[in-house]
Order: structure tokens, then sequence, then C-alpha cells
């Protein structure tokens, strides 16, 4: 059976077929992988932002992702809910960029005002240092791409080792 095709980009595909087009935080609240990255917009309450109408482009960070993290950063995270909300606008930029966008562009100016750096090699699309795992996947206020590494903004405070 082929993926649904993605309304936020068209002529390309979802990763996961969706029964309802749920907004950012809904999408990511369904996916097991993507449990820390909820957590973490609820601990930095950017739930009501995320859940706006957007559109957005939000680089999701696994689970996985945020384990590599250094010992004791996410947990500093946690307890700061600015710092915590400063990284986490580093992963999401105004407008829709899906992959075949990020062919085309170098840099994203991100919702933080930094910006990241977009590559695309032979092995797929590298936002920064963190690869595109899952991309395009349609949310009714934006597109989420999956990636394996938690972006870190350049110039952030009382994240030594990030």
């Amino acid at each position: 059976m082929a993926a649904p095709a993605c309304t936020a980009c068209p002529g390309q595909t979802v990763a996961e077929p969706m029964q309802e087009n749920p907004n950012i935080v809904e999408l990511a609240s369904g996916v097991d992988d993507l449990s820390t990255l909820v957590t973490a917009v609820q601990a930095a309450d950017l739930v009501d932002t995320l859940s706006a109408e957007g559109p957005y482009t939000v680089f999701a960070p696994t689970n996985a992702a945020f384990d590599e993290l250094p010992d004791g950063v996410l947990e500093d995270l946690l307890a700061n809910p600015d710092e915590l909300a400063n990284v986490l606008t580093y992963h999401v930029v105004e407008g829709i960029y899906c992959a075949d966008d990020l062919a085309d562009i170098d840099t994203l100016t991100t919702v933080q005002g930094d910006e990241i750096r977009i590559t695309v090699t032979d092995g797929g699309v590298m936002v920064n240092d963190a690869m595109v795992i899952d991309a395009n996947i349609d949310a009714s206020n934006g597109v989420v791409h999956v990636i394996d590494g938690v972006l870190i903004p350049p110039a952030t405070p009382d994240c030594t080792g990030c």
C-alpha cells in the first residue's frame, strides 16, 4: 500500500499513513520515539505554540538523540524551561520546507533566531550535524522531519558539552 500524498509537500508522500491530520504536537504525541521531545515541549510550555496555525517545519529529535546528550544536560534543560525553549525553538522554522526544498537551501533561520545549516549528502539531508531519518511527515500546521541528533544553538549558556 502506498503512503498517502503529503498535503504540505505536493508530489511527496508522508512517512506514515495518517488517519486524521493532527497538528505537530498531536503528531509527535502519537509517536513513541518522540516521547522525550513531547515531554520537553510540555516542560518548555511550547504546546500551544506548536499547536497553533503555523505553518512550521520542525526538525524533531528522536528519544535516542536526546539519550546521546552528555550526562545531565537533558535534566538541566528540563529544569530550566527558558533555556529548554531556546533549544527547542532552534528546531523550528516558520514556513513549510519539504525534503525536496531543503536540497536547494544552505541555511534556514529558526524561530529561536539563529541559523541552521542544511547539507545534502549522498547519505541524505543533514541539519547541522544531525541526519534527517524520516522526512515529510504531514501535520495540519506544517511538516515534521525526524532527526538523529539534538540541535544546540551556537551560544547556549549552561550547555557545556552539548
